[in-house]
């Protein structure tokens, strides 16, 4: 596959024009495409299209890919493992992929404590997991969520939600009980930190004014929280925003529940997210890169909070023999260099978006850790106004010109491509993306 983007047709080519028809007539409207792109195959950081379009992928399918498209070793893992066992349904019995992922994991997640794993097939189920094991270990019915969290978009997970109204419109009522609050926010001076102008822990309010007020911490079971809000923008709190958020926690027998989803298995330059905030949370969980591509998730905690007894939950299809052995070869690939590569690729390519914010008045701000990374588009640094047509107007042109981006929170661009990226396609990746901003804005 050609390592530079190559456009032979208009865009969608005269193949993917009639897929896109066809996909119109017969698959759910409900699916967002924020550009007309059919894929064939990919490897690597590229994608090719039906039409024989070459494009580099600063998406990595949400994330998902970390050893980036049809990895070898990950392909080589599924292949051997096809020609064993597809399936057996790890509910009911048991094999030694899911028992040897489940204790990989289990050795993984931050503390030193013994731990237990649950698995299903997303990051949905993985947070619905959790979700319901905070009640039963609590016997208590109320939570705490942020403003701007994807959880997912099964019943629980997106009552935690809080990051579109269409999202939640007409799925009313949802799962009584939730409190949202800002994210990253401090209640004092009423500024939001990603623009940080104090160094308040502004989580206290929680205490000071949310228990003071609104709903008695006694009856909450779990804060639920992503370390890195991912959907809400690419945000990244502030160090004492956790700590404080945990301290709180700590005091009133409530559970901290992590949502590592899009910011775990390397993703930021450690293992967890989490591990960049130095706490070690109650439950995490974890899916989108942990298989490279295959459908797993998982929610770890430890064995004296997993104490729910057989049959209060269970999922069929998760942890699947294949998607396990996916998951084992990902998890060595991170360990032996990838996320090594994360730390050294993610430096590099937030260097060149600060440079890039030097030359460009529209980007307002350039944030993140690791291969977790995204700037703000804003119609002009002094005000600080969001330019969401514009973000979206950006990420078409780069489209256009072979270069594939996802938009996140308001106005945002989030750049998630495989941890195995090189030097070379992040500075290619960064030149399509001047050219782009140059074209749209200018």
């Amino acid at each position: 596959m050609e390592q530079h983007p190559v456009i032979k047709t208009p865009l969608p080519g005269p193949r993917a024009s009639r897929l896109i028809e066809t996909d119109r007539r017969y698959v759910s409207p409900s699916y967002t495409r924020m550009y007309p792109l059919v894929v064939e195959n990919g490897k690597g950081s590229w994608v090719r299209d039906v039409d024989g379009n070459t494009f580099l992928d600063f998406t990595s399918g949400i994330a998902v890919c970390a050893t980036g498209h049809c990895h070898p070793r990950v392909v080589e893992a599924i292949k051997n493992q096809a020609d064993r066992l597809i399936h057996m349904s790890g509910t009911d019995f048991y094999y030694g992929p899911q028992i040897r992922l489940a204790e990989k994991l289990a050795s993984l997640v931050p503390g030193n404590n013994p731990k237990k794993v649950y698995f299903g097939n997303s990051g949905a189920e993985a947070v619905e997991a959790a979700f319901k094991l905070a009640r039963w270990h609590t016997r208590r019915d109320l939570n705490i969520a942020f403003y701007g969290a994807f959880h997912g978009r099964t019943m629980g997970a997106l009552s935690l939600t809080a990051s579109k109204t269409i999202q939640k419109k007409h799925y009313h009522p949802l799962v009584p009980g939730i409190t949202h609050i800002p994210y990253a926010y401090c209640f004092r001076c009423a500024y939001n930190l990603t623009y940080p102008k104090c160094n308040m822990a502004c989580a206290r309010w929680v205490e000071e004014t949310l228990f003071r007020t609104t709903i008695p911490p006694e009856e909450v079971a779990a804060i639920i929280v992503e370390p890195i809000q991912g959907e809400g923008g690419y945000i990244v709190p502030p160090p004492e925003f956790h700590r404080e958020l945990y301290r709180i926690a700590k005091s009133y027998g409530i559970l901290y529940v992590v949502d590592e989803v899009q910011s775990g298995m390397g993703r930021t330059g450690k293992m967890f997210a989490m591990e960049h905030f130095d706490v070690i949370p109650d439950m995490t969980a974890i899916a989108k890169g942990i298989a490279s591509g295959m459908p797993l998730g998982a929610m770890v905690a430890p064995a004296d909070i997993m104490n729910w007894e057989a049959g209060s939950h269970a999922s069929t299809f998760g942890g699947n023999p294949i998607s396990c052995q996916a998951a084992l070869a990902t998890i060595e690939l991170l360990e032996n260099e990838l996320i090594a590569n994360a730390v050294k690729q993610g430096e590099r390519l937030i260097q060149e978006l600060r440079q890039l914010q030097e030359i460009h008045e529209c980007i307002g701000d350039v944030r993140g850790k690791g291969l977790m990374v995204g700037i703000e588009l804003v119609a002009d640094r002094s005000s600080l106004n969001p330019a969401a047509e514009l973000r979206n107007g950006i990420i078409r042109k780069a489209f256009e010109k072979g270069l594939l981006l996802l938009g996140c929170g308001t106005n945002s661009i989030r750049f998630c491509p495989a941890l195995t990226i090189s030097s070379r396609e992040i500075d290619l990746g960064v030149s399509i993306l001047d050219e782009a901003i140059r074209e749209t804005a200018e």
